[in-house]
């Protein structure tokens, strides 16, 4: 029993730098959930410049940095000065290309194309149902696709249209309401 607390005790122990690196590293990853919290606020530098300064690339530098030093820290057992010296240029080339990698993938994020806004022409032309039968001198409901999407609108009409009917937007009253006829 006595020789099994002694073995217990001369556990190994972590290498030097290796607590300081996965701080570092820890630290990156904090850095790069709050740049994805935050968007745009969190900008080191002039906030329109798209370089290597990047919040994603910071954030990348120092997650890889640390991490990529703790594990060369642990893999040459880093003791000495020396080694710890090792242990800093692997995380730095661990970080160097991560970095580059986060950079360009923050700047394609944020370069993407996307449609436009649908704006209330766009419905005009469109098909769909009426959900509230629609009366010759008030408002009923309609649902029409609008930009793939399914889209509740007040809609007027010459006649009354009963519910479940199909119906075509002639004109976009308002950007809540239309103007519908029987299809």
């Amino acid at each position: 029993m006595i020789s099994l607390l002694r073995s217990s005790a001369t556990v190994q122990q972590m290498a030097m730098g290796t607590p300081i690196f996965l701080i570092i590293g820890a630290i990156g990853v904090a850095v790069l959930v709050l740049a994805l919290i935050s968007g745009d606020l969190l900008q080191f530098g002039q906030p329109d410049f798209d370089g290597p300064v990047s919040t994603e690339a910071v954030a990348g530098f120092a997650s890889a940095f640390g991490f990529g030093g703790a594990i060369a820290s642990e893999l040459l057992d880093a003791r000495t000065s020396g080694m710890v010296a090792l242990a800093v240029a692997g995380g730095v080339l661990a970080a160097v290309p991560t970095a580059w990698v986060a950079a360009r993938l923050g700047r394609a994020a944020r370069n993407m194309p996307t449609d436009p806004t649908p704006t209330r022409t766009d419905v005009v032309g469109a098909l769909g149902r009426v959900v509230t039968p629609v009366p010759v001198d008030g408002y009923g409901e309609v649902r029409v696709q609008v930009a793939g999407a399914p889209v509740k609108f007040n809609a007027r009409a010459d006649r009354p249209i009963p519910a479940g009917a199909q119906i075509f937007v002639v004109e976009a009253l308002t950007d809540t309401s239309v103007h519908v006829e029987p299809y």
